[in-house]
């Protein structure tokens, strides 16, 4: 038989066990000497667990809360062993060391290319002057030539310093766009560079975050009720440090047939009393009544068996009185709920509010 069977067996076994306590506990109240807008069923003190689990793998470093203990949120209950985390991390603030290091240098090659700009471009300037008085001394020795006031000669050295004027000029134009060129590429390896240093602060950031994960602390006030781990033991993703119990999120479950579920209304008073405080009645309130019977056939034919249909209820405690009665309300202690389905029922004598001993 597969262990996934197993399990269902299991869980139809514990099911039928509790249809049969919650049935026998109905059945064992005279529900005719229960007073008119009253009902009572058997119940237990149930109260909202929280498991504490490491979110990866890893060994169990140090466990700080022993069973019993109460702790506050937020308080650190284990740590997990780190050194490899913390070796990763020491490489991961190098690479973004480097990185870091990386764009300053491409910055500083920003900003020589830069330079090389500006002295390129003031070439161009110059080279420009320097054709525009080549080309007038040009046109003043062409008259002068006419005018038999200079020779042939001194006319085409001054076309020559034109035509050379000129070729400057185009250089000094083709290194100032090599210049802009080259601040462009420079850009873009800034940009590369700033990308890598942000894919090493990431990196960090998460091996940070790991490290933190492996201090588990408790996400709520509580009490520790199992330690499900030992220190040195290996956990796989996930698994389970400490169960904790929310001692202010305190309700009583308890079974009613169909036709007492039928009468009670979310917000129904109710007066839990249980077996270790006989004479204490705490307040609560209907919270949950299942929609659907938690046990019995599935699909029933007869009007017998909707009368055997169990339903669960849950009654809870407010937060403010469990501070009043946390010495006497404790997860899994076994009780009777009284119901008030008739909100101008009296209450009687034996569950009237008193003053705590």
């Amino acid at each position: 038989m597969s262990a996934p069977i197993k399990k269902k067996i299991t869980a139809v076994a514990i099911v039928a066990a509790i249809a049969g306590a919650a049935w026998i506990g109905w059945d064992w109240f005279d529900q005719r000497a229960v007073p008119d807008g009253l009902m009572v069923s058997n119940g237990r003190i149930e109260a909202t667990e929280v498991d504490v689990a490491a979110k990866f793998g890893g060994r169990v470093a140090q466990i700080l809360a022993d069973e019993g203990d109460e702790v506050q949120a937020g308080q650190v209950l284990a740590h997990m062993q780190i050194d490899s985390l913390l070796a990763q991390m020491r490489e991961a603030q190098a690479q973004l060391q480097r990185a870091e290091h990386a764009v300053k240098a491409t910055q500083a090659q920003v900003n020589m290319r830069r330079s090389d700009q500006a002295a390129a471009e003031a070439v161009v300037v110059q080279r420009h002057t320097e054709l525009n008085a080549a080309q007038r001394r040009l046109v003043r020795t062409e008259v002068l030539v006419k005018d038999g006031a200079t020779t042939g000669q001194e006319l085409d050295d001054d076309r020559a310093s034109v035509a050379n004027t000129g070729a400057a000029l185009n250089a000094a134009r083709a290194q100032a766009n090599a210049a802009r060129s080259a601040i462009e590429a420079a850009d873009a390896e800034v940009t590369g560079a700033t990308s890598t240093v942000a894919a090493a602060q990431a990196t960090v950031e998460r091996i940070q975050s790991e490290l933190d994960d492996s201090t588990l602390k408790a996400p709520r006030t509580g009490r520790v009720q199992y330690r499900l781990a030992q220190p040195g033991e290996m956990l796989g993703d996930g698994g389970k440090v400490l169960n904790l119990i929310d001692l202010s999120d305190v309700y009583m479950s308890f079974f009613l047939p169909t036709e007492a579920a039928g009468q009670v209304a979310l917000g129904s008073e109710v007066r839990v009393v249980l077996d270790t405080a006989p004479n204490l009645p705490i307040p609560a309130k209907v919270t949950f009544v299942s929609r659907q019977a938690q046990f019995t056939p599935k699909f029933v034919e007869t009007a017998n068996e909707r009368q055997k249909l169990m339903f669960r209820v849950k009654a809870r405690i407010d937060k403010a009185l469990l501070r009043k009665y946390q010495d006497y309300v404790k997860s899994g202690l076994p009780g009777v709920a009284w119901i008030r389905t008739d909100p101008q029922a009296q209450w009687p004598e034996a569950l009237q509010l008193r003053d705590l001993p």
